[in-house]
C-alpha cells in the first residue's frame, strides 16, 4: 500500500522528575504544519514500555506515513544526535512512568538484535552543519524508552511492505532545565525546531545517503 504524504512526528511526556519535555514542544509546536507538501502528524507517547509497544504500531498502521521520526530527551548532550541503530534490549535504569523497570529484556521477542534507522542521516548531519545548528550521529540510543521507541518503528517499517522511512532523533535539554544541572548543556527550543524541521526536509528529498566519515572510535 502506497504511504501518504504524512509525517508522524513523535515525542514524550516528561519523566525522570521532569516538568517539561522538549521533545514534546517540538512535537506540539509542529503538529498539522506542512513540509514539502507533507501535513505533520505530532503525537505525544507516555514513558511507559507497555503502551508504547501498542500505540507505535497502531498510529504507523493508522496513518501509513512517509516519515517516521521519533524525538526524546538525552539531558546532557550538547547538540541534536542523529540515532543509527536500535538495539534490541531493554535495560530500564529507572522505572517508567507506570512504574515498570524491565531489566534485560527484549523489544520484540524474536527478533533480531539491531535495526538501523533507514533515514540519510549523514546528508542530515551536513544540512544541519550547514545550517549552523549543533549535530552529531550517536551510535547509542540508550537501552529506556526512547530505544524501545525506535526499535519498534524500524521493525514496523521493514515489515510494512511500503516505502515509509523512519529514524529517531535525542534532542539536549531545554535552557529552563539544564539551569537545574550547572555545567550541563541545552539547546534553545527555536534551534531544535529548525532542526527537526530540515531533518524531515533533507529526508523528503532524497532517500539515499552519502558516504562521510561520522563513526567513533570509542
Amino acid at each position: 500500500m502506497k504511504s501518504q504524504k504524512l509525517i508522524l512526528l513523535t515525542g514524550f511526556e516528561p519523566f525522570g522528575g521532569e516538568s517539561i519535555n522538549p521533545s514534546q514542544c517540538i512535537v506540539e509546536a509542529l503538529d498539522g504544519k506542512r513540509i514539502d507538501g507533507h501535513r505533520i502528524v505530532g503525537r505525544v507517547l507516555p514513558v511507559a514500555f507497555t503502551p508504547c509497544k501498542r500505540l507505535v504500531a497502531e498510529w504507523i498502521d493508522e496513518l501509513n506515513p512517509t516519515l517516521v521520526i521519533g524525538l526524546g530527551q538525552a539531558g546532557g548532550r550538547a547538540e541534536l544526535s542523529l540515532e543509527r541503530i536500535a538495539i534490541n534490549l531493554i535495560d530500564a535504569r529507572i522505572c517508567d512512568n507506570e512504574g515498570n523497570q524491565p531489566v534485560d529484556a527484549p523489544v520484540l521477542a524474536g527478533a533480531g538484535a539491531g535495526l538501523f534507522s533507514s533515514l540519510p542521516l549523514k546528508r542530515i548531519l551536513l544540512a544541519l552543519r550547514d545550517a549552523g545548528i549543533p549535530v552529531a550521529i550517536s551510535h547509542s540510543a540508550g537501552t529506556y524508552v526512547c530505544n524501545q521507541v525506535f526499535f519498534l518503528t524500524a521493525a514496523r517499517l521493514a515489515n510494512s511492505g511500503n516505502q515509509s522511512r523512519g529514524g529517531f532523533i535525542h534532542v539536549p535539554w531545554l535552557p529552563e532545565q539544564a539551569a537545574n544541572y550547572p555545567g550541563q548543556a541545552s539547546m534553545a527550543l527555536d534551534t531544535m525546531i529548525n532542526g527537526v524541521k530540515l531533518a524531515m526536509r533533507t529526508s523528503l528529498a532524497d532517500d539515499t545517503d552519502i558516504a562521510l566519515a561520522a563513526g567513533t572510535t570509542h
